[in-house]
This record gives structure tokens, C-alpha cells and sequence, in this order.
């Protein structure tokens, strides 16, 4: 489901150079750049103790209402597209914010709930989870909290792949079909046991197989024949 909030946030005008955004820093503010396809390039300051709690994944399709008393910034809905942060501190240090055209699409990363509790379980069998986000394209204001996967139905050796994915409405799935979600797989230990019974039985039929045997065989009592006329 799409959630339709927003989250308000206060931004205000900066200065550019190096030294002011330095300056802005040392005051806990970080200097940012809103851009977008409808809005020309617009240099601007956010709250560093605001902007940590929204930086990870779990954000990176929230929806942002900008609030400034610059009638250019106030009421301007944006992404968090990019957060830059100091190598060694890990604090933000820059931040790129775009700004939507709620009336056109947009392709976001939304991540994945698998739901339910696979058939496979109960015959020994492990759910693997590989993939936990995919591309989505849709309007803005139809961007969904979360996909939910159903994997109750799955059985050992089974996969999902994204082409068994099902969104609501008019959003399209951008990922590659055949990518691979999950799988209920063999637990790991009973595959490599099955692996290594199987190694001698398929060392023994490999010759056989190729034909290679025989000729190796039939060379000892020639060679013994060789000897004998030796003697």
C-alpha cells in the first residue's frame, strides 16, 4: 500500500564556497542542493541532528515536504537522493535532494516483507532470501511502504523470481524478471553429505562412461605377456 504522508522538513538558503559550507558545519547545519525536473538548482541547509534519523534504505523512497520561509523551497516535495558522508566519521557532509513532478512517474527502490511460512519448512528445507528490494516505477504519490512477497506456498527447491511479483494499479516492476528473490533450499550440511556420497559412486562410472577403462585394463595382461617372452 502507498503510504500518502509525507514527512516534513525544514531546509533554508545557504551560501556556496567551500568556506561557508565549512562554516555551516561547525553550526550543525549541511549544506545540500535541490535540483529536479521542474525546478532549477536550488542551494540549501538542513538540520544534521533531523537529517541522521531519515538516512538509510528504509527512507530512500520517503517522500519529504520542504518547509522555508524561501517561498522558492517552502511546500517542494523531494527525495533523499544522495547522502555523502566524511570517510571517517560517518557524518553527513552533503546531501542531494530531488524534487518530485507529482504528476509523472519515477522509478524508486522499494523493499521487499516476505510473508508466510513456506510448505518446504516442515520437510527440512531453509528459506533463502537473496534479493530484498526491487525497482518500481509509478507516480509519486503511489509509492508503496513495502512489496509483499507470499512465500507461504513454496516447497523445497522452489524459487520466486521477480516476474512472480504482483504490485496494484498502474506501477510497473522495473527489475529483471528472472532475477531470483528467494528459494527454499536443502539445509547446507545434507547437501554437502549428498555431494560427497555421490563423489565415489560418479568417480567409479566415470570411466566406464568415457570407454577409457577397458583399454587400461587390458594393458596389464599384454605387458605380462611381454615379460613372459623375456624370460
Amino acid at each position: 500500500m502507498a503510504s500518502g504522508s509525507k514527512i516534513d522538513l525544514t531546509v533554508t538558503t545557504r551560501e556556496t564556497g567551500k568556506h561557508a559550507s565549512r562554516s555551516s558545519r561547525v553550526g550543525g547545519m549541511i549544506p545540500g542542493v535541490i535540483y529536479g525536473p521542474k525546478t532549477k538548482p536550488l542551494n540549501v541547509l538542513t538540520d544534521e541532528k533531523t537529517l541522521t534519523k531519515y538516512m538509510g534504505r528504509k527512507f530512500e523512497a520517503t517522500i519529504f515536504n520542504l518547509k522555508s520561509e524561501t517561498s522558492d523551497l517552502n511546500g517542494v516535495s523531494v527525495l533523499l537522493r544522495d547522502v555523502q558522508v566524511h570517510p571517517l566519521s560517518r557524518r553527513p557532509v552533503h546531501i542531494d535532494f530531488y524534487a518530485l513532478d507529482m504528476n509523472a512517474n519515477i522509478t524508486v527502490s522499494i523493499g521487499l516483507r516476505f510473508d508466510g511460512k513456506p510448505i518446504g519448512l516442515s520437510e527440512g528445507g531453509v528459506l533463502e532470501l537473496i534479493v530484498r528490494e526491487i525497482e518500481i516505477e509509478c507516480r509519486p504519490n503511489e509509492i508503496p511502504d513495502e512489496i509483499v512477497v507470499d512465500v507461504s506456498g513454496m516447497n523445497v527447491g522452489d524459487a520466486i523470481h521477480v516476474s512472480d511479483v504482483k504490485v496494484p494499479g498502474s506501477m510497473k516492476i522495473k527489475s529483471l524478471p528472472t532475477l531470483t528473490l528467494a528459494t527454499v533450499a536443502v539445509p547446507r550440511e545434507e547437501a554437502v553429505a549428498a555431494v560427497a556420497e555421490a563423489a565415489p559412486a560418479a568417480a567409479a562410472a566415470a570411466p566406464a562412461a568415457g570407454g577409457k577403462a577397458a583399454p587400461a585394463a587390458a594393458a596389464a595382461p599384454a605387458a605380462a605377456k611381454k615379460d613372459d617372452k623375456k624370460k
